[in-house]
């Protein structure tokens, strides 16, 4: 299951992901961004993308298996540190290499689980971005998804949630979850970041899927 399935595998999410994240590399400086979301190993990063994104940024990714949309701001400069399941050590150890193979050994890698309130999540620093590529993969898992954003929206009132997701089934839907725990989404059309094409950034990827994004934020905030 590992080998085809969350973060043992390139995703068609991830890349789109990345794709949202460079488009918004002109706003990034000076934010502290946190990935959710496993996928893939990255290329060398984008011609002046060090330039773009300074040092200063804090960038934390979740579920981030081996990282596409972390690793691409840690080589452009940010502060990372990246997490996935605590009980999937498998994902762990292969978010740890895609860090090597970039030639970022010492990014923090932690472990998390959905839904669950830990000393780590206590502990995270302030942020102003989640990320999550291809999260609302399971329905079972939807509402502990939900429940970690929101603990971490609390703590960081200002903060967004910058998802994307396969659609898999017309049936499967977060709406009445984000009512309940008090948070809104906004839509980000494909096409506003370049992103409405079958292949990106020299990949196969996202091909014919069918990839959609939106920003998810506290019902009352008006993010960042």
């Amino acid at each position: 299951v590992l080998d085809s399935q969350y973060g043992m595998y390139v995703w068609p999410c991830a890349v789109v992901l990345a794709q949202y994240v460079w488009s918004q590399r002109g706003s990034l400086p000076g934010k502290r961004v946190l990935e959710v979301g496993p996928r893939a190993p990255l290329a060398p990063p984008p011609r002046g993308c060090r330039a773009s994104v300074p040092t200063s940024l804090s960038v934390f990714q979740v579920g981030a298996g081996v990282s596409l949309p972390g690793v691409l701001a840690a080589k452009c400069g940010a502060r990372v540190v990246l997490s996935d399941s605590e009980e999937l050590p498998g994902c762990l150890r292969n978010c740890r290499r895609s860090c090597l193979l970039n030639h970022l050994p010492h990014l923090p890698v932690l472990g998390l689980t959905w839904g669950r309130v830990s000393p780590e999540l206590l502990s995270l620093a302030p942020i102003d971005i989640i990320l999550g590529s291809d999260v609302f993969f399971d329905p079972k898992d939807f509402e502990d998804i939900l429940t970690m954003i929101y603990f971490l929206l609390e703590k960081n009132p200002h903060a967004q949630f910058w998802t994307t997701y396969q659609v898999r089934s017309a049936d499967w839907s977060i709406e009445a979850l984000l009512c309940k725990w008090k948070l809104r989404s906004t839509p980000v059309p494909l096409h506003s970041f370049g992103a409405d094409k079958e292949h990106l950034a020299s990949s196969s990827l996202p091909g014919r899927h069918t990839i959609e994004m939106m920003i998810i934020s506290l019902a009352q905030s008006d993010g960042i």
